[in-house]
């Protein structure tokens, strides 16, 4: 296993959070000199805002754990490629690496849709990496939305 995957395998428990609570299971860690220093999982459903995405949430821990916003030697590993909003802070907090499990075709801002990450223009650049256990992130994903299609069928009748 690399270590890449390693740290993959610790956003998807993350994620898996997320589902148990009712959000979508989106998770994500951010590593520093080789150690977790914050998680976060999807809690927007939760806490009733728009805000709460795991890779904010998770920012937000790590600039306190090392009393910076600036997260200028750490990489984040996140279980699905991130929106606009997420993509944005990861440019501002000075992430300079990000690993994505599964891409966001509909909303994804590291590619799929637009790529935030590399635009010339702004200050800082960001290294992306995407598919790193992949097919895991996807399914997860996948069966999440699969079941709460059948909660609203059952719901419907």
């Amino acid at each position: 296993m690399t270590k890449d995957e390693k740290y993959m395998k610790e956003a998807i428990k993350q994620a898996k959070k997320a589902a148990k609570v009712g959000d979508v299971p989106i998770g994500c860690v951010i590593v520093y000199q080789d150690r977790i220093i914050a998680r976060g999982y999807n809690k927007r459903n939760a806490k009733k805002t728009t805000l709460a995405h795991a890779e904010l949430l998770a920012i937000e821990k790590a600039s306190k754990k090392i009393n910076d916003w600036r997260l200028e030697e750490c990489t984040m590993y996140i279980t699905l490629e991130p929106c606009q909003m997420c993509a944005g802070a990861i440019v501002q907090a000075r992430i300079p690496r990000v690993v994505v499990g599964a891409m966001n075709k509909k909303a994804g801002c590291a590619g799929s849709v637009l790529n935030l990450f590399q635009i010339p223009a702004f200050n800082h650049q960001v290294e992306f990496e995407k598919g790193v256990l992949e097919e895991e992130c996807s399914t997860m994903l996948s069966e999440f939305f699969k079941e709460l299609r059948n909660i609203k069928s059952k719901e419907t009748k």
